[in-house]
C-alpha cells in the first residue's frame, strides 16, 4: 500500500501517523525526497484506505497488493488441493457434484444416489435446510434430511455436499456433511463464514448474486483467516437486467478467479440459468473456461420436484452431459472425477 502525504504535512501530524503505525506493529518505509510517501509493508489489511484517508496530512492511498491476502495467488503454479476423505479436488481434474436441490424423501435421495454412483460420480448434493425467497415454499426436511443424505452416501460410497444457513446449523451439518455449502444469500453473513472457518470440513462458498469478484474473495478470506484452508469457490450467476434466465452466468469469473486466487472454482449452471435445457451448454463452457468442476441439479422426477424442478435434469440428460464433458476434458488434458 502506498500512502501519499501532503507536501505541507506538519511534523506533528507525521509523527502522530507514524506512532499509530508502530502501535499496530506495522512496518513501513518513508520516502521524503520530493513528495513525502509512505510504503506500508505489513498489516495492510488491518489498516484500511479509509484509516489513512482520515488522518491529517494524507493526500491519497493506493493499494498495490490485493485486500484478500490469504486467498490471493502467489505464483503461477499456486493451486490448492481440497481433501475430502479419500478423494481430492485438485488441478487437472474436473469434479462433478450432482443431486437434487432438496432432499424430499428416502426413496428419492436413495434412487438419485444409486444413479450417480453407477455413473461414477463421487459427490452428492442435496439441501436439508433450504433458504427460500418465499416463506410458503418448501424449506427442507432439516435434520431428517441430513440423516437421509448420510444414509445414501454410506450406501453408495458418496461424499455429501449440503448447506448450512445459519451459525447454529454448522455443528449439526458438519456431523453429516463432507463439504459444507454456503449459499449466495449468506456469502456476506460474516458470523456464519467465521463459524465454518473454525471447523475442519471443506467449505463450498457460492458467489453472492450482487457481489464483485473482490467481495467474493474477501468472503473467502473470512473463512481462511479462521484457520480453515479448504475453500471451494462457486460461480452461480449474478443478477442483471436480463430476464431470459434466472441469473446471468458470469463465465469470465472463472479465468479471472484462476488468475486472482489459488482456490478452486466451480460453476453452478443450474442456478445460473434456471432452465434445464441450458445446463449442458453452460457446463461445457465452464470446463472450457478452466473451471475445476460443476454443481448440477439432478432429479429422478423433475416435474414433481418440490424445489427448482425447471432447472433440474433427468438421468438421461445427465448421462449425455457426462459423455460430452468427458470428450471435452480429454481434449483439454483433464480427467473427469
Amino acid at each position: 500500500m502506498i500512502v501519499i502525504l501532503k507536501k505541507d504535512i506538519s511534523q506533528e501530524n507525521l509523527n502522530r501517523l507514524l506512532e499509530k503505525l508502530r502501535e499496530y506493529d506495522c512496518s513501513y518505509l518513508l520516502y521524503e525526497n520530493g513528495e513525502p510517501i509512505l510504503r506500508i509493508k505489513t498489516k495492510q489489511n488491518v489498516l484500511t484506505k479509509d484509516f489513512f484517508l482520515s488522518q491529517p496530512g494524507v493526500e491519497n492511498v493506493y493499494r498495490i497488493t490485493p485486500a484478500y491476502e490469504l486467498a490471493t495467488k502467489k505464483s503461477a503454479d499456486h493451486e490448492t488441493t481440497i481433501q475430502t476423505g479419500d478423494l481430492q479436488i485438485k488441478p487437472h481434474y474436473f469434479t462433478i457434484i450432482a443431486g437434487p436441490c432438496a432432499v424430499e424423501s428416502e426413496e428419492q435421495i436413495l434412487g438419485i444416489a444409486q444413479k450417480l454412483s453407477t455413473s461414477g460420480v463421487h459427490y452428492l448434493r442435496g439441501g436439508a435446510f433450504k433458504p427460500r425467497t418465499s416463506p410458503y415454499s418448501f424449506q427442507g426436511l432439516g435434520i431428517d434430511g441430513l440423516k437421509l443424505l448420510r444414509k445414501a452416501a454410506v450406501q453408495y460410497r458418496l461424499k455429501v455436499v449440503t448447506e448450512a444457513v445459519s451459525s447454529s446449523d454448522v455443528e449439526i451439518v458438519s456431523e453429516f456433511a463432507d463439504i459444507i455449502q454456503i449459499g449466495t444469500r449468506n456469502m456476506q453473513n460474516f458470523r456464519l463464514l467465521k463459524t465454518v472457518g473454525q471447523q475442519k470440513k471443506p467449505v463450498l462458498l457460492k458467489r453472492g448474486m450482487n457481489a464483485t469478484l473482490e467481495e467474493f474473495l474477501l468472503a473467502a478470506e473470512y473463512i481462511l483467516q479462521e484457520g480453515n484452508p479448504s475453500v471451494i469457490l462457486c460461480e452461480r450467476g449474478i443478477r442483471t437486467f436480463e430476464t431470459a434466465t434466472r441469473n446471468t452466468l458470469d463465465i469470465s469469473a472463472v479465468p479471472l478467479i484462476k488468475q486472482m486466487s489459488h482456490l478452486p472454482i466451480f460453476v453452478d449452471p443450474s442456478h445460473a440459468s434456471g432452465k434445464r435445457n441450458l445446463i449442458l451448454p453452460l457446463s461445457r463452457a465452464a470446463l472450457a473456461a478452466g473451471a475445476d468442476g460443476v454443481m448440477i441439479e439432478v432429479h429422478n422426477q423433475a416435474e414433481h420436484a418440490k424445489s427448482d424442478g425447471p432447472q433440474s435434469i433427468n438421468f438421461e440428460t445427465f448421462d449425455e452431459l457426462l459423455k460430452s464433458l468427458t470428450e471435452i476434458a480429454h481434449v483439454l488434458g483433464k480427467e473427469i472425477q
